[in-house]
């Protein structure tokens, strides 16, 4: 712990003195850039100094060859805790120097990991006057996680990217690819990072190269490729009132089937969709105003492969009635799938039809401790079908709690915690047999998964059992044997003997 303090004080006193981090050499400016660029650094109390010190690092790393000021770079910071705060806004440092003592100064705040409620706070942030943010420049949201949320973060994630935010997912811990790659922008391979904190440095460059491509100045852009489908954005040049745009693609190799749309001067972003995979298309940007001149701005962009859906399907959460089933990837050209499944030693299958938007279903009503085949296909807007099976197994109706677990409350108290048990439980029964004194047995409802023990004797050892009940049975009961430790004497001290 201390080597580990040293070398994150080193480092930045190293920065402090205006020396780079060793292996670290100059880095040359980045101008000709505009946009406002948002941290999000989970400050919680799961991540701890070392980690924290570690990430500052990085995001200084990340911006420090930016041009900062108002017609170039801005940056600020949301902290992820119990309540989200914003460490400085985006007008308040314009300088490198200024940016680096910043982010240097910023102090970790503990408490919960409420990253939803973070989300929705970057979302009012990223386009308020009052916190410095500008409305007409491209918005980048980074997000540096351990990969945990105490909240539900889909919702605002997907708020933000309507709202054009291209959002880079940093994760330095275990956490859930499905759900990560479906909030970073699209494709994940760009957007979505895997690394130990300490190889963060890896990715610095790939990933400022990949801002890079959102925060050019006044140029059209590409984003949330797939292989159907992109969205284009441009800075906003025309309004309502003068004028419109003028969209025009085709293939690369076939200029010939070139295509045509207009939007509105109050447009920003257009989505082209039913595009051919792997294809090349040169894209065209025309401003049509009745005012002012301005050239048109053209890109190359190329659709990914195709995705071949169900390429795994998972099952979890099951229960002696119920489990769920997960497949990846969904892309755009599904339009639906089918869950087919039935015992495995039987001739009876159901099948449930779910929207190609979704990823997930829970099957239900099947029977307890009973192996059952699914398969999931895949159903193409073209025809094509593509399917993928695996086994799921229910569990024993009544099925016993899991994890006893017991934390020492002081004053010959325990505090005994468990997981819940699986089914319809009434409620749990918790027995007590100690070394000395009496045994005892307490019921609680099911909601209740924690009992305290009282009268626990130091230096014993005793025995406790949780039992799950059903309507018609008890579940088996978890024992573990339990140990309270013998008081102890502070050292030096001796009891004075009564003469």
């Amino acid at each position: 712990m201390l080597a580990e303090a040293a070398l994150v004080l080193g480092v930045w006193l190293q920065l402090a003195a205006g020396q780079e981090a060793p292996g670290q050499g100059p880095q040359p400016s980045i101008s000709s850039s505009e946009g406002d660029i948002l941290f999000l650094l989970d400050s919680s109390g799961s991540v701890s100094y070392y980690e924290f010190s570690k990430v500052k690092e990085f995001m200084w790393d990340l911006v420090r060859p930016f041009t900062f000021g108002p017609n170039d770079v801005q940056t600020s910071i949301i902290h992820i805790s119990t309540t989200p705060t914003m460490e400085f806004p985006f007008d308040r440092y314009l300088s490198r120097g200024t940016v680096q003592q910043a982010i240097r100064n910023t102090q970790q705040l503990m408490g919960d990991t409420n990253t939803g409620k973070a989300l929705s706070f970057a979302k009012e942030k990223l386009f308020s006057n009052d916190a410095g943010a500008r409305p007409d420049v491209p918005k980048v949201l980074v997000w540096v996680t351990d990969g945990f949320s105490s909240d539900d973060i889909s919702e605002p994630m997907q708020l933000l990217k309507d709202m054009g935010v291209t959002v880079f997912i940093v994760s330095t811990g275990r956490g859930n690819y499905l759900e990560l790659s479906a909030a970073a922008s699209q494709p994940p391979e760009k957007h979505l990072h895997f690394v130990d904190v300490d190889d963060l440095p890896i990715i610095t460059k790939e990933l400022r190269d990949a801002m890079l491509d959102v925060i050019q100045a006044n140029r059209l852009r590409v984003v949330d490729i797939t292989s159907s489908s992109f969205r284009l954005t441009w800075p906003q040049l025309l309004s309502q009132e003068t004028g419109y745009y003028t969209l025009q693609y085709a293939p690369t190799d076939d200029l010939a089937a070139k295509r045509t749309t207009q939007v509105s001067g109050a447009h920003t972003s257009l989505t082209l969709s039913n595009l051919a995979p792997e294809t090349t298309y040169e894209v065209a940007l025309v401003p049509e105003s009745n005012i002012h001149y301005f050239p048109p701005q053209t890109i190359r962009v190329t659709t990914l492969t195709e995705e071949i859906s169900p390429a795994q399907v998972l099952i979890s959460d099951s229960r002696p009635h119920s489990f769920q089933v997960s497949w990846a990837p969904t892309p755009d050209s599904v339009t639906s799938y089918q869950v087919l499944y039935g015992p495995l030693r039987g001739d009876s299958a159901q099948l449930l039809e779910v929207d190609g938007t979704h990823n997930s279903t829970v099957v239900e009503n099947l029977a307890p401790n009973t192996t059952y085949l699914v398969t999931v296909t895949a159903i193409y807007s073209s025809g094509k079908e593509k399917s993928l099976s695996a086994k799921a197994c229910t569990q024993e109706e009544g099925s016993k709690v899991r994890h006893l677990r017991f934390e020492d409350m002081g004053s010959n108290t325990l505090k005994a915690s468990w997981d819940a048990a699986d089914g319809k439980v009434l409620g749990y029964r918790v027995r007590c047999r100690r070394q000395t004194g009496p045994s005892s047995l307490i019921s609680v409802s099911p909601q209740i998964h924690s009992v305290l023990l009282t009268d626990m004797a130091p230096g014993t050892t005793n025995k406790v059992c949780v039992k799950s009940m059903y309507k018609d049975q008890p579940s088996k009961g978890l024992c573990r044997t339990v140990r309270i430790q013998p008081a102890t004497e502070a050292p030096g001290y001796k009891h004075r003997q009564r003469a």
